[in-house]
């Protein structure tokens, strides 16, 4: 389910008010591939309900240059929630995720293991209430960059 910023709060608060985890990562996913797909399905297993936070077109071009995204991001958050492993999706403007995960206040905070412990934005907001922060595995040979790449060729 694609949902706003102030909508997904509420959700979120009354799934944990219920006993429920909420874990949540982020990314621009602009061209799903498998590495993703195996990351989503390791980040639902750590909690009741998975959110992902979307960076829009306009974040991701800053972060990625002009020519990104592939997928215009409608489109990335459809394809996003048909996953079985994300329960929510929410689309932020910012360049990272902070405000977002500061207002749903998740129990569990993943990234890929490209990123350390101390570089994921929104650690402090998790682990300052006693959540987990975690850095999943990376799969090798599997990114958005080298498809772009094989690609051109």
């Amino acid at each position: 389910m694609i949902l706003e910023r102030e909508l997904l709060a509420q959700c979120c608060a009354a799934l944990q008010q219920q006993g429920k985890t909420v874990a949540f990562t982020n990314g621009c996913f602009d061209i799903l591939h498998a590495g993703h797909a195996t990351y989503l399905s390791q980040a639902a297993k750590l909690a009741d309900v998975l959110v992902v936070g979307l960076n829009s077109d306009a974040s991701v071009q800053r972060l990625k240059g002009p020519t990104r995204p592939v997928n215009a991001q409608d489109d990335r958050a459809i394809v996003l929630a048909s996953l079985q492993s994300v329960s929510y999706v929410c689309i932020f403007e910012e360049d990272t995720p902070y405000e977002l995960i500061s207002a749903i206040q998740p129990d569990v905070l993943v990234k890929g293991g490209d990123y350390l412990i101390e570089q994921i934005v929104g650690a402090d907001i998790v682990s300052g209430r006693g959540g987990r922060v975690l850095s999943l595995p990376f799969v090798e040979g599997k990114s958005t960059t080298s498809i772009i790449e094989r690609m051109k060729k």
